[in-house]
């Protein structure tokens, strides 16, 4: 990545510097998420998670491994930022959606600390292009205190079967029941807040459903890159209500 390496003059300077040789071993993982314009990004040595929340009911998380990246460099313990996601992937798109076959976007993005823009630096076919986001203070996100212990049920499947039942689903319909077990209790799900979901659900290979105690769900999906490399994206939802033995 010769050019994007003259770009930057000190990379001492940047709290936060990772690249990657395609681009879209990033956008597709932000895409999965992308069902809001902000999120927050936390990065540490071990990657960076993008966070999106809608009504304190649904959070959606992708975790993006350092691994992934060709460099990642942090100076800091932790680096915590509010970006808009939609101006985001509209410029690690800029250079297309679709590329030619055989062309790659290579992407060199740095970030100063806090109160900067993000800069991005973007690379194909000897054409550099340079964006700059604003960053926002960031706003605390939610817990939802989603402790393996507490989990009563799981299951992990192929994601071909569970695209397969969401697309027998009457998506107009206000709730939704998710059974995994002849025990009780049982919950219902907004379908609205489960609709996001499905973008991941269309790019993930895998996937594993949980629920605990108290109806909190969890769906983590695992999602291979162009280059093999595994990322996850993890939707949290709470439940609607839960269904009484009558009901049941």
């Amino acid at each position: 990545m010769p050019l994007l390496t003259t770009q930057i003059q000190d990379e001492n300077d940047y709290s936060l510097v990772a690249s990657l040789d395609n681009v879209r071993n990033l956008s597709t993982v932000l895409k999965a998420i992308h069902f809001r314009d902000h999120a927050t990004c936390f990065a540490t040595k071990n990657g960076i998670k993008v966070t999106v929340e809608n009504a304190k009911c649904v959070q959606a998380n992708a975790f993006i491994q350092a691994g992934i990246f060709q460099e990642f460099t942090i100076q800091e313990e932790s680096v915590t930022f509010r970006i808009n996601l939609t101006v985001l992937l509209d410029c690690l798109s800029i250079f297309g959606s679709s590329p030619m076959p055989g062309t790659l976007t290579a992407l060199r993005m740095c970030y100063q600390g806090y109160g900067y823009p993000l800069m991005l630096f973007l690379e194909e076919g000897g054409v550099v292009t340079v964006c700059k986001i604003n960053t926002q203070e960031p706003e605390e996100t939610l817990d939802f205190d989603f402790c393996s212990t507490n989990v009563i049920n799981k299951i992990i499947l192929q994601s071909e079967g569970l695209r397969e039942a969401f697309s027998e689903l009457d998506m107009t319909s206000d709730v939704l029941q998710i059974t995994m077990s002849p025990d009780k209790p049982y919950f219902r799900y907004k379908i609205s807040l489960l609709k996001p979901s499905t973008k991941a659900l269309v790019l993930s290979c895998k996937v594993s459903i949980r629920t605990d105690n108290r109806g909190f769900l969890s769906l983590q999906y695992m999602i291979r890159n162009e280059d093999g490399q595994v990322c996850f994206v993890e939707y949290y939802c709470c439940p609607d209500e839960e269904v009484s033995e009558s009901e049941s």
